[in-house]
């Protein structure tokens, strides 16, 4: 069995992920773990951080005990998870709270709040990015102001990741990628600044914010109890890791100049590596990116989880053919469909906070494909909606897109991303781009690659890619279609205010 071998694990909203991977970034195993969340208060999402930690415990003992691989040969561990939220943590390590997922909205008056009395443009020069309810700006000042006993019990302000890795190693670092995503540090000098948190109301919380590794540094290492618990080898190093959306951009390989990384998911992921930073309110987000860049971000929760909505609740008493399952029945409507067949348009606004989804410009003569077919095109354009953001108002420029997420298993979808984009899109064959991010940074950590670049060198081939080439005959067709879909848009904005 290969030796060098490096263990990437991903917590994201409800499925725990491990995998292992050799120098070359070849997977070797994959074992996965279902957590589930709570949603007992309207707005709140949060889930058990002890069962988040089982969950990890259970993934790693699956891969140590039927992967083949000795856990000698494991020679670093690395971390990411979903990014936001916020997981209040004891010093013995036991949640002094539920974990709390970027998607909990309980902080949504104090982002507005913010928003409407200037505090967004004093503090956007230090913290490059909007505020909004699922920070932990937003949901730290409401435990101030309705369960402020929680916070007097907590030692530890942690992001998902963070919080794992204080229990694999029991050493409480942050980390830079994560940490400057919170709204809650300075960007550039990657530092916590107490007058920033007095912006917010929160100084008084300056000394429970944990002390913040690089991605690639080492944290800690695997604890005896662990090792015990896990099967891992006490003493292998622990990587400080990644926010989630950080190692996918790093397992694509999109991390040099004009290379932009796109993740079609649940959200609509749109970034770009850059040497300097990007500030200005129309972005979303512009964080640190190891050793010494910015990675630039324009995101929202509008892309293929509503493809998934409607695949689901709307034809879900669709009769399919032996063998062939409710996405290949998509696809090959989609296929049998042509740009111009209709102006149908698709809203992909299913988990907005504010904004509704709606399909526009039907006749009865509309069919179930041409529906369909709008409902990737509105996903499509939603993604263009932020890649034209990043570009005017980032300032970014953008020759090819590195493309990942449940749309790349449609070719049909992949070559309307192509042709609506007018890029040459390039899709990475990799399964878990978390996992493989975050087993990266271990490699980093762990010696066996000199660096970020180097470990992008070494573990992607473009053996790996499948490319698809704009159509140039669709440019104008798809132009007229994106025109109607943002007229829409900007005619209904009044309506989701009201």
């Amino acid at each position: 069995m290969a030796k060098k071998v490096f263990l990437g694990l991903d917590n994201g909203g409800t499925t725990i992920k491990g995998a292992l991977y050799d120098a070359q970034g070849n997977e070797i195993y994959l074992a996965t773990q279902k957590i589930g969340m709570f949603s007992n208060v309207p707005g709140h999402t949060s889930r058990d951080s002890e069962q988040l930690w089982q969950a990890n415990i259970k993934v790693i003992q699956d891969i140590v005990q039927n992967s083949g691989v000795q856990p000698e040969d494991i020679v670093g561990v690395g971390v990411t998870g979903h990014g936001n939220g916020l997981y209040l943590t004891k010093k013995d390590g036991s949640p002094a709270y539920n974990g709390i997922i970027s998607t909990d909205s309980r902080g949504t008056r104090y982002a507005e709040k913010w928003i409407e009395d200037g505090t967004f443009d004093r503090v956007l020069p230090k913290t490059h990015q909007q505020v909004w309810h699922g920070q932990p700006t937003a949901i730290l000042k409401w435990f101030l102001e309705n369960k402020p006993e929680v916070l007097t019990e907590t030692d530890y302000i942690f992001m998902c990741k963070d919080y794992v890795k204080y229990r694999l190693t029991g050493n409480p670092y942050g980390e830079l990628t994560d940490m400057t995503a919170t709204g809650l540090m300075d960007v550039e000098n990657n530092t916590y600044d107490l007058n920033l948190l007095k912006e917010y109301g929160l100084e008084s919380l300056i000394n429970k914010l944990p002390e913040n590794k690089k991605a690639t540094d080492i944290s800690g290492y695997i604890t005896k109890e662990v090792a015990e618990l896990t099967g891992l080898k006490e003493g292998t190093p622990v990587a400080g890791g990644m926010h989630d959306i950080h190692a996918m951009t790093l397992a694509t390989g999109a991390v040099q100049d004009k290379v932009m990384s796109v993740i079609a998911g649940t959200w609509s992921i749109n970034q770009i590596v850059q040497n300097t930073p990007v500030v200005s309110k129309e972005i979303f987000m512009c964080t640190s990116f190891p050793p010494n860049k910015y990675l630039v971000t324009e995101a929202s929760p509008t892309s293929a989880s509503n493809l998934e909505w409607f695949l689901q609740e709307v034809l879900k008493d669709v009769q399919l053919p032996d063998g062939q399952s409710i996405y290949d029945y998509s696809n090959q409507c989609v296929r049998e469909t042509t740009p111009s067949e209709e102006d149908v348009i698709f809203l992909p606004f299913l988990y907005g906070s504010e904004q509704k989804a709606c399909f526009l410009g039907m006749k009865a003569w509309n069919t179930r494909a041409q529906l369909i077919r709008s409902v990737y095109e509105g996903i499509v354009f939603r993604h263009k909606h932020h890649i034209d953001y990043l570009i005017q108002f980032g300032g970014v420029d953008i020759e090819k897109i590195r493309l990942a997420g449940g749309v790349v298993n449609s070719k049909e979808w992949l070559q309307m991303f192509a042709d609506i984009l007018q890029k040459p899109i390039e899709v990475v064959k990799v399964q878990e781009l978390g996992c493989l991010g975050a087993a990266l940074c271990a490699g980093v950590a762990a010696g066996v690659y000199e660096d970020i670049d180097d470990a992008v060198e070494q573990s992607m081939h473009l053996n790996k890619m499948d490319t698809y080439l704009p159509n140039k005959e669709n440019q104008e067709i798809y132009n007229k279609k994106y025109q109607n879909y943002r007229e829409y848009e900007n005619i209904l904005r009044p309506t989701w205010h009201q």
